[in-house]
């Protein structure tokens, strides 16, 4: 089944209804370099992160500089997983992994020709629609039949982020068929704060294509 990930929670309240519709990781940006309203600072990150229960995964989404500075928000934080936007190369982000107690993921543009150098240094993948700066989140999509061959050409997990909402994330699982997927403004009703009935609808929707794909069967007639 297709794993989903709900990010940029700045609130409880949000990340609950995430864990209660059934989400299976919680993203948590704090350190980035782009101006965006789903930033928490590191404290409240790691108050988010803290309250993630077991069986749910928690991620920090980061932007760092240097090894060390992402060493230190993993240790401040501890999350589950870090997730690392621009910053940093191939070979230091192997350096990470080998020193922090979290899974390493890489954020990747669809159209990057190094992509494989990532996946090699990286636990998984999360291809977004990436901006100027290095910053996911623009909310824009981009190639999924370039990410689907991503997904059939790597051995690592590869996550499919970039303009998803619930109206159109079933077809984006089955047209790429990911390890998992990941929102953040499409399930918001103000930037930072998240749509309740939305993010349900991106759960139940995501996880039901899922479903289809594995099994090969069509979804029942008007229950896309």
């Amino acid at each position: 089944m297709t794993r989903v990930k709900i990010c940029g929670i700045t609130r409880p309240a949000d990340r609950d209804v995430a864990v209660d519709a059934g989400a299976d990781a919680i993203g948590i940006i704090s350190g980035v370099t782009v101006d965006t309203p789903r930033e928490v600072d590191e404290q409240t990150a790691a108050d988010l992160a803290g309250g993630v229960p077991p069986l749910v995964t928690s991620v920090l989404v980061t932007m760092p500089s240097a090894v060390q500075e992402a060493v230190q928000r993993v240790e401040t934080v501890r999350p589950d997983v870090v997730q690392v936007h621009s910053g940093l190369t191939p070979a230091e982000l192997g350096a990470l992994g080998r020193r922090v107690d979290a899974t390493v993921i890489a954020v990747v543009d669809a159209t990057q020709d190094d992509i494989e150098d990532y996946a090699d240094a990286a636990d998984a993948l999360l291809v977004d629609s990436v901006d100027a700066e290095g910053g996911g989140g623009t909310g824009e999509i981009h190639d999924w039949e370039r990410t689907h061959e991503i997904v059939a050409d790597l051995a690592v997990p590869v996550v499919l982020a970039g303009g998803l909402t619930p109206e159109n994330v079933a077809e984006a699982v089955e047209t790429v068929e990911p390890f998992g997927v990941d929102v953040a403004s499409g399930v918001e009703r103000s930037g930072g704060s998240k749509d309740h009935d939305a993010v349900r609808q991106f759960v139940r929707r995501a996880k039901r294509a899922g479903s289809t794909v594995e099994s090969g069967n069509d979804p029942p007639e008007g229950r896309q």
